[in-house]
């Protein structure tokens, strides 16, 4: 059974919204704020992420934004990412964007407990924050990676929205990433 691994960047109070500026959000770019130390790290991480998923699960706003970047890219990072099966869960997309990719257009929940039931391996979601509530909302996360900026943005879209009952996570891991970034595992808590 594969896991479902929600892999965000967040502000330090949780804000996901416009990293890299680009989105017109008055408190965006905060990506770019670190020092190129700091994202050469973060860019290891990532690649290394991406070498041991088995797959991406992405909404379909999060497939469009990574497609106009990625498929124009090369080198080991781009390589991967562009070879990834993707699932891109929509209800209106007819062809996604991104190479390699299926759209899921059932009824989320359902869709994404028969993807993890069919694969093995680590299934990343990568921003797709509507996405993410519905997964969250479901019990169907199994790890949280948060790579933390050193900023506090006061406003914006957060990773966290309302839930129906409080969702219990485990820290299994914390690293620093380059002189300024924090790298924080979570395992959620399942009842038994």
């Amino acid at each position: 059974m594969a896991k479902i691994i929600i892999s965000e960047n967040v502000s330090l109070d949780g804000v996901v919204q416009d990293p890299t500026g680009e989105e017109g959000f008055g408190r965006g770019g905060w990506f770019l704020e670190v020092g190129q130390q700091d994202r050469d790290v973060w860019a290891k991480l990532e690649l290394d992420e991406a070498l041991g998923a088995t797959a991406l699960l992405l909404g379909r706003r999060t497939d469009e934004f990574f497609a106009a970047r990625w498929l124009s890219r090369s080198g080991e990072w781009a390589d991967r990412l562009n070879s990834l099966p993707k699932y891109v869960v929509s209800s209106t997309l007819q062809e996604p964007k991104w190479s390699n990719s299926t759209v899921l257009k059932g009824e989320v929940a359902n869709e994404v407990s028969k993807l993890k039931q069919e694969l093995a391996g680590d299934i990343v979601v990568y921003a797709s924050t509507q996405l993410v509530h519905t997964l969250m909302e479901h019990d169907l996360v199994d790890e949280l990676r948060l790579t933390v900026y050193p900023v506090v943005l006061g406003a914006g879209k957060r990773l966290f929205e309302a839930t129906s009952d409080k969702k219990r996570m485990r820290l299994i891991n914390t690293r620093t990433v380059g002189d300024g970034l924090a790298f924080l595992t979570y395992q959620a808590v399942r009842a038994t």
